[in-house]
């Protein structure tokens, strides 16, 4: 049966040209269609935010990781900033795909955006893209007085696969010597392997955008082996993590009918025993992936939600 009826009717014309299954088959064609969609989103004229692409030396040996930098040239004082890590579900996406966004979120929030354009898999498998990603952070961190940041507000926000590869780097930052994520903005973040394979699901989750299927062929291209087994590493999916204390605060969002509904629900409960600070929205009727439908009035609330707690995360 179809959930159709439970989703918001500002957000069901989207669904009317559904996209084809992930497969190794489809996955070139699913790429190229995502940053063809980017490339056609005309650029905000901003003349107060400066941009840049920079590569960033692998703390692991790897090739050096394309960045997309922005920020404020209007301010002297160091740069609070975020480390972006776009979504696709682990196997597709570029930081091109969030350019319009960070440059607005740049401008608003006065702050400098480092979006990076990580391994993707199944090319790369893990650990590949989390050590992309903590190799900027890094670099960032002990070079923050040349670039103007101040190294105490350095956080990390990603949506989707980007979210899951957030939530891992937080973890894999907290568990190293050296920095730590001042925070983890994390929507409708891709954090559990087993949601992959379980037969449980809830019922009225899954059906749109993201569903079951396209989850197993992200993961499988991530980790190269079934998903739910017993030895997936926590850095690869954050849901495994067997203590959650320690870790930055948190922003959680999901809609009530996305495939990640309840792996989000369960780890913002993770985290909050653990006593870490979190803030969690459900927005109802809503799939993954609604933030597109930009007119929707749940679109609007959740980006004044997200926006809002950059605001307090970045300048308290």
């Amino acid at each position: 049966m179809s959930t159709i009826e439970l989703v918001d009717p500002e957000l069901r014309d989207a669904l009317a040209q559904q996209l084809p299954p992930l497969t190794a088959e489809s996955l070139p064609q699913r790429r190229a269609n995502a940053l063809e969609l980017a490339a056609a989103l005309p650029k905000p004229n901003l003349p107060d935010i400066a941009t840049d692409e920079i590569h960033v030396e692998s703390a692991f040996s790897a090739k050096p990781i394309r960045v997309l930098a922005y920020r404020p040239i209007t301010s002297n004082d160091p740069l609070p900033a975020i480390v972006h890590i776009h979504g696709g579900g682990f196997v597709m996406g570029a930081p091109e795909m969030k350019d319009v966004e960070n440059r607005l979120f740049a401008s608003e929030l006065k702050c400098a955006i480092y979006s990076v354009d990580h391994r993707l898999a199944p090319e790369s498998p893990h650990p590949a893209p989390v050590e992309d990603i903590y190799s900027v952070f890094a670099w960032l961190h002990a070079n923050a007085g040349q670039l103007g940041l101040d190294p105490a507000r350095i956080g990390i926000k990603g949506e989707s696969g980007g979210g899951g590869f957030a939530a891992a780097a937080a973890l894999y930052a907290r568990d190293r010597q050296g920095p730590k994520f001042a925070f983890q903005h994390l929507i409708y973040p891709m954090i559990d392997d087993r949601t992959a394979v379980r037969k449980d699901l809830h019922p009225n989750v899954g059906e749109f955008i993201w569903t079951q299927a396209n989850n197993y062929f992200g993961w499988c291209s991530l980790l190269g082996e079934e998903p739910g087994g017993a030895a997936v590493s926590p850095y690869a999916a954050a849901a495994r993590a067997a203590d959650v204390s320690g870790l930055p605060p948190t922003y959680i969002s999901v809609g009530g009918l996305d495939l990640f509904l309840e792996e989000n629900l369960s780890y913002a409960d993770r985290l909050s025993r653990a006593g870490v600070a979190v803030e969690f929205h459900m927005y109802p009727r809503a799939y993954h992936g609604f933030y597109r439908v930009t007119d929707a009035r749940v679109t609007k609330q959740a980006e004044h939600d997200t926006r809002e707690a950059l605001r307090r995360f970045l300048h308290g």
